[in-house]
């Protein structure tokens, strides 16, 4: 027997193999339940809306899109008499409310001097819901009528299947932010930006390419043969297609790579989510550190440091979880007004939607017991209401 032991442990198992056979039959298994719950041909549709929710992103009493909506300019009633609106229905009420003498009003993009506004959305930690954090305030601020490009810059690309861009089977070579940034044959950044179901939101997704960057940007920068440095490259090939945009969101990846140091430094804002936790936070402390001490070797080197605003935002929070409270006090207490006011609060409604790939803009209300998801929906619209808030306080605006 003990014979038998030893000569078992000649038996070695092959890591590279197994990893790469089991990466293998896992993407395949991926692909096939991808096919089941959103099927090839399928489109991603949002919800539609009840009049209290499309008045709020109108910014209109429900009194009032009731009367627009009687005048001829709304969807026509259901058969129990009630109106449901479709985001093209908002998108209407909004162009004939800004024909009626109010311009720019309810049609609310960037004007005059008013600058692109580009958020990079970050965490050291995964697991602190960056990523449902991106996909939310993008669809809400194009739900509420800005022009919005949405950045997938996480190789894991979570960001782009949630908008149903699946990146083993949608996303070819070079049509990630890789291919307009790359330093040999980059493409033009307007060629690989696409539409999604939301009119006003646009998205460059991501994949496992994205890496070559993290791998190219230490050649390039020891050759001296790039042109523009590493952490300039996301805000330069912005600039070409600002004039189509109010808000830029980019969902950086959970490391502090080249490409996270580009992304901040193409950042007008920067909001970093938490998890009320311990070791989360514990983890954060030393994100930040290290992000300090890369940003003066950048500002150095001549890039942008200075914001408008950084935030933290609480995320995943439960608030009848003792030790979360506390923890989150504690940060009230070290991080003042540099955290937001509100907190996105844990809930079925939103990890339920994510296991179909939907976000609560898109997922039926019917699908869930009541109060869980106007909990997370009141959650939601208290958090990206108080960052459209900063930005239109940076434009000047009431």
């Amino acid at each position: 027997m003990l014979q038998q032991k030893i000569q078992g442990l000649d038996v070695q198992e092959h890591l590279p193999t197994l990893l790469a056979a089991d990466a293998l039959e896992l993407a395949h298994q991926l692909q096939q339940h991808q096919k089941k719950i959103f099927p090839p041909q399928a489109q991603k549709t949002l919800r539609l809306f009840s009049p209290a929710e499309a008045a709020a992103f109108i910014g209109i009493a429900e009194g009032y899109l009731r009367q627009i909506a009687s005048e001829g300019h709304g969807p026509e009633p259901l058969s129990n008499g009630r109106r449901m609106y479709a985001i093209s229905d908002i998108e209407r009420i909004r162009r004939v409310l800004d024909e009626g003498g109010k311009s720019g009003k309810y049609i609310p993009h960037r004007r005059g001097d008013e600058r692109l506004q580009v958020i990079s959305v970050m965490n050291f930690k995964g697991g602190s819901a960056k990523t449902t954090t991106s996909a939310h305030l993008a669809q809400y601020l194009a739900l509420r009528g800005y022009r919005t490009l949405a950045i997938d810059l996480d190789p894991q690309a979570s960001l782009s299947a949630l908008f149903g861009h699946q990146p083993e089977l949608d996303v070819g070579e070079a049509e990630t932010i890789y291919g307009a940034i790359r330093y040999e044959n980059p493409r033009p950044i307007a060629e690989i930006v696409r539409s999604t179901h939301l009119p006003n939101l646009h998205l460059i997704p991501g994949n496992l390419e994205l890496m070559e960057f993290e791998h190219e940007t230490p050649k390039a920068m020891t050759s001296g043969s790039a042109e523009t440095m590493f952490f300039a490259r996301i805000g330069d090939v912005l600039a070409d297609i600002e004039s189509f945009y109010d808000i830029v969101i980019i969902d950086c990846p959970p490391q502090l790579g080249f490409l996270t140091m580009s992304a901040l430094c193409a950042a007008t804002s920067v909001l970093i989510t938490v998890h009320p936790q311990m070791l989360d936070v514990m983890s954060m402390s030393q994100f930040l550190s290290m992000t300090s001490e890369l940003m003066r070797v950048v500002e150095n080197a001549g890039g942008r440091t200075s914001y408008d605003w950084m935030r933290y935002l609480v995320t995943r929070f439960e608030p009848n979880d003792g030790p979360q409270s506390q923890m989150t006090g504690f940060m009230r207490s070290i991080f003042g007004n540099r955290m937001l006011h509100n907190a996105m609060v844990k809930s079925t409604a939103v990890s339920d939607a994510g296991v179909t790939k939907q976000t609560l803009y898109e997922v039926e209300r019917s699908q869930f017991v009541r109060g869980t998801y106007d909990r997370a929906m009141d959650s939601l619209t208290l958090v990206n209401g108080e960052i459209e808030e900063l930005l239109r306080k940076v434009w000047g605006r009431k």
